[in-house]
């Protein structure tokens, strides 16, 4: 992960290094928002198709190959987009609609067991976008390089548990307290929730760092592809800190 600009490793500084082009040429904010409209409605378009299949047969294994298949091939298309930035406008869509199938037949699961939980989630996923990016606007939250280095640091923690986490499992050593539904589990859920969100702060600063260094036009969907992995993230980390909240009701 980049040490510098975002922690999202889709996202970082040097990738604007060494690309001048011409005004004409150049990324644009306009563009980038644009971008990212086409990207979630990809990922709305699959999910919902993955939702209507298992609301349909209420089987598991009706959506296993699209879970599966949009997990493993939305982590390869992402691995390529980001090593091959240039690709983003023919990467970025394939993962979106890649990741709209997993978090469809997620969501789909979850919502047979906690009624409402899927619009609950988008909604607050999207209300706490709005709030981040209000923040980053007005300055609430300025961002410094103490402030990168923090929540870089604690993006890598988080990730290096989850790690942990599913190599333990093969030998049976599970994490019951935390990902109980417990005042520590909520809490360890609220904790992962806010840091995803603080995420995106870096992330709109990355996009208006590439604006600013008049980066090639395909860095519009670079820069969107990387604010799609971060609002994947807090979507999935928001439907698990509802779940563990419902189940207590």
């Amino acid at each position: 992960m980049a040490l510098i600009k975002t922690s999202n490793p889709a996202l970082s500084e040097n990738v604007f290094q060494g690309q001048p082009v011409s005004l004409e040429d150049a990324m644009t904010l306009d563009g980038t928002v644009n971008k990212t409209a086409i990207l979630l409605l990809c990922a709305v378009a699959t999910a919902a198709y993955a939702w209507h299949v298992f609301m349909q047969s209420h089987s598991g294994a009706a959506i296993t190959p699209l879970l599966w298949g949009g997990l493993i091939g939305g982590f390869i298309f992402a691995l390529i987009t980001i090593f091959k930035k240039e690709w983003a406008p023919v990467t970025a869509p394939i993962y979106s609609l890649l990741e709209g199938l997993a978090l469809g037949s997620l969501s789909a699961v979850f919502e047979l067991r906690y009624p409402g939980i899927a619009m609950q989630s988008v909604a607050m996923t999207f209300g706490v976008m709005l709030v981040m990016l209000l923040a980053y606007r007005s300055h609430i939250i300025p961002v410094t390089q103490k402030l990168r280095l923090g929540i870089v640091a604690a993006t890598g923690a988080i990730a290096l548990f989850y790690i942990a986490e599913i190599v333990l499992s093969f030998f049976g050593i599970q994490f019951a307290t935390i990902n109980g539904s417990g005042p520590i589990g909520i809490g360890f859920s609220i904790v992962v929730v806010a840091i995803a969100a603080l995420n995106l702060v870096l992330d709109f600063d990355f996009i208006e760092s590439g604006v600013r260094a008049h980066a090639p036009k395909y860095m519009e969907w670079y820069g969107a592809f990387g604010l799609m992995v971060t609002l994947v993230w807090l979507y999935l980390e928001i439907l698990r800190l509802l779940s563990k909240i419902r189940s207590n009701d």
